[in-house]
Order: structure tokens, then C-alpha cells, then sequence
């Protein structure tokens, strides 16, 4: 029986010249516009150029790229060729590269200019691999155009994320070819309702899964087009970006929403912008409100994870249900588990673990068995958040299921008391963790980033408010003012690392 032919760079490119789109524009920003004729004859020379340095099929291409039209380039080609291209932390230091050059075997290391002197030292501490800089990209770019596409099939290797949520050590989840596919029809197509007239804006960069998806996966399959930002992510920069080059979807994650609200930035800064998105953390209903009454666009916040490539729960345009995630997306199951007792949860408002199922999921981890068990349980993927689910299916994220609060015997969900606190107009931000009282017994303890502008919240005034609309054992027991939050290289909020900080709060 003959296998099923399918290449993602195929999906992605050829299939936009044959409907057509030759001349619109696929990348822009401050490089420049790069049409789609363009951007695929610079693939197939680069794929070429990567042939001919000895790349094999399933080689590992290590990539330590700003979002850029050269960051796209490496993608395709190396999966044009069969090739396994691996997007990786513009943050890591040289040692840290040096950690996933060993880890994952990579035979090259793609870069950035602006991150080469890192690479070259990561590279000669990890031993023999080959470093590309821009310079070599460019010349490899004016190779003889490989036509040739590899032979491969849907479930054949395409590209690996590095993932370790905010602990842990960093563990590659394995992607497919189809995988691709999968999700710029799902959440891409049904969800997002990408058109080739939109241009996407992410503040999320495409080294991780939410903003490879955003900016290369779902607009490139559209025949859309995509803002590449190399900078930092900026609330000031994102909106003169969003202007000056007709940004029609953005994407980010709450924290970055907070930011543009503390920046600023005029009503119609993103005057241009149809919808946006959030992912990464749940969206307090109150910064929903907040955001979208001043900037007048709207937020679909999701659910994705790296290990299932991107959303697979969702609010929808038209439908959105503030302080939800909404509800599964199309090709998407769902189910809530009882961690306790491994029963499956069908009763409305009691909370459980989700787990998801669908064809985006990764295949595991790279030379990680434990995790891969612990994590791909059959058809099923653990989440490892808890959710509730409400009478008309939406569901509500509690937190992860490691940060949820056991207080006076009683589980406290640490984004209850968050919301609480976020309807203060003092307060900006709020995360709340489990810290040990005297007597060894976990309580709340509120760290928050004060709204500016406004007269400053006292401890006091912030735990009476909380006192005042949430029973007494879910109240903070501490207030801790901050200017910022520690981060992942994503974004997300190190909760782990605020635990930690509130290790002696109460003693």
C-alpha cells in the first residue's frame, strides 16, 4: 500500500503559489516585504545550500533565531529536506545552548546576528557542530533552487519544541508533518477565521509554540501575511508595529496585556486590529475588561500547550464568555479527571485535571521515558491544569493542578483570589501561591504589581477587599508589593519562583 505523501513546507508554501498568491506579501516588518514567490525561492536554494553541507533527513538544525524572514528560511528548508528543524530560548545563555546542542544531537546551529558570539561559544563547549550565521544563510541562500521535496508522510518527524513548562528540565516534544496541518485547520481556520487579507502581530516570538503558530504556521497557510519582529517585545513597540504595517491579528499573553494597559498607549493604538488572542495563562476576566473597553478589540483567550503545537480550547468571536476558556476546538476532546480517584468528571462545576486528545499532539519527548508516560497516556494528553466545567460546556481554569491552595482543609483555587484582587482598581496585576504559616499549615500570600496612576492600595485595604467578597480561609494572608514578576522565556509567570520567595512571608 503506498504511504500518503505530506511535507509541512510543502502545506505552508506550494500550496500558495498553486492557489495563486505569488506576489502577496508573506513576511513584513523591518526587514522588508518578502512576497510569497519570493520567500519560496529563497527555501528551496537554502534547502539546497543544506543539502549540499551534508544535512541529512531527520538531522537535528538547532535554531537560535530572532523572529525574521532568515528564522522562517531555516524552518521550511530544513523540513523541505526532511531535515528537524528546532527553534530554541533567544534568551539562553551560551551554556544553555550548549545543554540542547548536546541533548538533541544537532549537526548545525542557525543563528541570528545578534546572537552569534552566544552560539559560537555554546558550540565550542558542545563539540561537533556546524554554526550558520547570517552571512552563511545568505550565501547558501544563492544556491541552485532545490525543487526536490523529501518523501515524506504525515507522521513522519518535522520539527521539535523544546518544552519544560515553567520547572523542570527542558524536554524536546517530537512533532509531525500532519501536526501542521492540523492546527491551521482547527484553531487556525474555525477558531481565529484566518483570511488572506489579515496580517498577524505577535508579541509572542516564534521560538516556542503559541508564536510559531501565530506568526508562521496559521498565516502562512492562509496565504495571510506576517509581522516579524526581531526586538524584544515591547507594549510601545508592538503598537507602532501594529500600525505601520496593517496588523489585523494579535496575539499575546495576559501579562503582555497588562503591560499595554500600564504603558498607556491611546485608545486607537491598535486601531487596525480585528481580534485578538491570549494564551499561555488564563485571562482574569476583569483585565478582559479592562483591555478591551480602552483598546475596543476584542480577546479570544485560549488554552494550548507545546506538546499538543498550539489552542485546543477556546472562547469563539461573538461568544466570548469573560473568565473562561471557553470551550474545546474543533478535532479537539476533552475530559476532566479526578486526580484522586482516575474517574472521569461529568458533573458540572467540580473541578478535575483536563486532558486533551487530538491529531496536533506530539509524539513525546526526546530520550525522556518517565516524562513521556507520565505526560501522553494513550490517546490522551495530560494537561496538568485544573479545570471546571459549567452546564453549557465552557470551562474555567483553576490553576495548575500543582498550584491549586489547600487552606484550612478546604482546596483554593489561586485564580479566585487573583480575580478578587484584580477588582480593586489599585491593583494591576495579582498572582497568588501556597505559603507555610508558623504552625507549618499552607495559606495565600498575594503578590501584586499596583495599578499606576491611581492612590496607592494598602496590604490592608487589599485583604478587607478580599475579606469583603471571598470567604475568610481564601483571603491573603500576606500582600506583597512588586514591580514585576519572574518570567519563563515565554512569558509565563514563574509560580515556582514566587513560591519559593514566600517560603518565610509568614513565620
Amino acid at each position: 500500500m503506498a504511504q500518503e505523501l505530506f511535507n509541512a513546507c510543502e502545506y505552508l508554501l506550494d500550496r500558495r503559489l498553486a492557489a495563486g498568491d505569488g506576489e502577496r506579501t508573506a513576511l513584513t516588518g523591518p526587514a522588508g516585504d518578502v512576497s510569497y514567490a519570493d520567500l519560496r525561492a529563497r527555501v528551496c536554494r537554502t534547502a539546497a545550500g543544506l543539502r549540499s553541507l551534508g544535512l541529512r533527513p531527520e538531522q537535528r538544525v538547532l535554531m537560535v533565531m530572532a523572529d525574521s524572514p532568515h528564522f522562517v528560511v531555516v524552518y521550511l528548508a530544513a523540513m523541505r529536506i526532511g531535515a528537524i528543524p528546532v527553534p530554541v530560548s533567544t534568551m539562553l545563555r551560551a551554556d544553555g545552548i550548549a545543554d540542547l546542542l548536546r541533548d538533541s544531537r544537532a549537526a548545525f546551529l542557525a543563528v541570528t546576528g545578534e546572537f552569534a558570539a552566544a552560539a559560537e561559544a555554546a558550540a565550542a563547549a558542545a563539540g561537533t557542530v556546524r554554526v550558520l550565521g547570517e552571512a552563511e544563510l545568505d550565501e547558501l541562500a544563492s544556491a541552485a533552487p532545490e525543487e526536490t521535496v523529501y518523501d515524506s508522510g504525515p507522521d513522519t518527524p518535522a520539527f521539535w519544541l523544546y518544552t519544560s513548562g515553567t520547572t523542570g528540565v527542558p524536554k524536546a516534544a517530537m512533532h509531525r508533518h500532519a501536526g501542521v496541518r492540523e492546527v491551521c485547520e482547527t484553531y487556525g481556520a474555525q477558531v481565529l477565521g484566518i483570511r488572506p487579507g489579515d496580517r498577524c502581530l505577535s508579541a509572542a516570538k516564534a521560538f516556542f509554540a503559541y508564536g510559531l503558530g501565530n506568526s508562521v504556521l496559521f498565516p502562512l497557510s492562509a496565504g495571510a501575511g506576517c509581522v516579524l519582529l526581531p526586538q524584544p517585545s515591547k507594549p510601545d513597540l508592538v503598537a507602532e508595529a501594529a500600525a505601520k504595517h496593517g496588523a489585523t491579528l494579535f496575539f499575546a499573553g495576559p501579562t503582555f496585556f497588562a503591560g499595554m494597559l500600564r504603558a498607556g498607549l491611546p485608545a486607537d493604538a491598535l486601531g487596525g486590529v480585528r481580534l485578538a488572542a491570549s494564551a499561555g495563562e488564563a485571562l482574569p476576566a476583569s483585565l478582559y475588561r479592562r483591555w478591551t473597553s480602552h483598546f475596543g478589540v476584542d480577546i479570544l483567550d485560549g488554552i494550548g500547550m507545546t506538546e499538543m503545537l498550539h489552542i485546543f480550547l477556546s472562547n469563539r468571536p461573538g461568544e466570548v464568555r469573560p473568565g473562561t476558556t471557553g470551550t474545546a476546538v474543533p478535532g479537539y476532546d476533552l475530559k476532566l479527571v479526578d486526580e484522586d480517584t482516575g474517574e472521569r468528571i461529568t458533573a458540572a462545576d467540580r473541578p478535575g485535571t483536563l486532558y486533551v486528545r487530538g491529531a496536533s499532539a506530539a509524539t513525546g519527548y526526546w530520550s525522556s521515558y518517565a516524562a513521556s508516560r507520565r505526560v501522553f497516556q494513550g490517546e490522551w494528553l495530560r494537561t496538568g491544569d485544573t479545570y471546571a466545567r459549567d452546564a453549557d460546556g465552557y470551562y474555567a481554569c483553576l490553576g495548575r493542578t500543582g498550584d491549586m491552595i489547600k487552606a484550612s482543609g478546604i482546596w483554593v483555587s489561586p485564580m479566585e483570589v487573583e480575580e478578587r484582587l484584580l477588582t480593586h482598581p489599585g491593583v494591576a496585576q495579582a498572582v497568588v501561591v501556597a505559603a507555610t504559616d508558623v504552625d507549618g499549615l499552607e495559606k495565600p500570600v498575594a503578590y501584586v504589581i499596583r495599578q499606576p496612576g491611581v492612590p496607592e492600595a494598602s496590604e490592608t485595604e487589599l485583604t478587607e477587599h478580599c475579606r469583603e467578597g471571598l470567604p475568610s480561609f481564601k483571603r491573603p494572608r500576606a500582600v506583597v508589593f512588586t514591580d514585576t514578576f519572574p518570567t519563563t522565556a515565554t512569558g509565563k509567570i514563574r509560580r515556582v519562583d514566587l513560591r519559593s520567595m514566600a517560603e518565610e512571608v509568614l513565620k
